[in-house]
């Protein structure tokens, strides 16, 4: 059973099984490696859903597609055990063409089956006017084919069913959605865990050894995490990464 994680609502507990779904590696590891660290940390399951590779996430043109794609899922997998999660599924669908289209529901359907998660994290369905970055059209693909995904595809027997339930993927039902949004409902206190977080970011040496050069990671991690602590209520000097709660049963 797993234990609690500290919230704008006190302790709570922490879900037994997470799946994080995004677009591309590195995603979770700005946004959400704090609370990934923070739920493995108090005991719970967490597996990542990665449904592109990264391999358009490089201007220089001299490295292949596919040398960037193979560095940058071996960047996430280190990543990922810096926070305590050693089980990812790459999707390699094309970076840069996400579209919220049936093989993307089904391929994220399927993960959710295999993986029986209590809550899904995801990024922002909904483009943000404030952040061109926050709103990368692959992280808004993503995030839609994940709700659908959510409801109905991973539980309705019926879905994509040669697909699914034919190949033994047997239905189920997601309890909650944890949503990157720009009105979060649910603040996450990862002041413990910055230093988690920072070492899963650096692991991605291929996007951050330039913004790690020119900016202090750690300094802007810390006034990210403290402009949502304050959003949540939370007092200065505390950390937290935040998103939208939606019951999804």
């Amino acid at each position: 059973m797993a234990g609690q994680i500290l919230t704008n609502e006190g302790l709570i507990d922490a879900p037994e099984r997470v799946l994080v779904v995004v677009a591309h590696p590195d995603d979770i590891d700005f946004g959400t490696a704090g609370t990934v660290a923070q739920l493995t940390a108090a005991g719970s399951y967490v597996a990542y859903c990665l449904v592109t590779s990264g391999e358009a996430g490089e201007d220089d043109m001299t490295v292949s597609s596919e040398e960037l794609a193979t560095m940058r899922e071996a960047e996430q997998t280190a990543a990922a055990a810096q926070v305590g999660v050693d089980t990812l599924h790459f999707l390699r669908h094309p970076d840069g063409m996400v579209e919220a289209n049936n093989q993307l529901r089904i391929d994220i359907s399927r993960i959710i089956r295999i993986e029986k998660p209590d809550v899904v994290i995801t990024q922002n369905p909904e483009r943000n006017w404030d952040s061109v970055y926050g709103s990368h059209p692959d992280h808004i693909e993503t995030a839609e084919a994940t709700m659908r995904a959510v409801y109905p595809d991973s539980r309705n027997p019926r879905a994509f069913t040669a697909e699914l339930l034919d190949q033994g993927f047997e239905p189920h039902t997601v309890s909650q959605a944890w949503v990157g949004h720009t009105d979060p409902t649910i603040f996450i206190d990862i002041t413990d865990a910055l230093d988690k977080k920072l070492a899963a970011l650096r692991s991605h040496q291929s996007q951050v050894a330039k913004r790690d050069a020119e900016f202090d990671l750690e300094k802007l991690l810390s006034e990210w995490g403290g402009r949502i602590a304050e959003k949540g209520g939370f007092d200065e000097g505390r950390l937290c990464e935040a998103f939208k709660a939606i019951d999804t049963r």
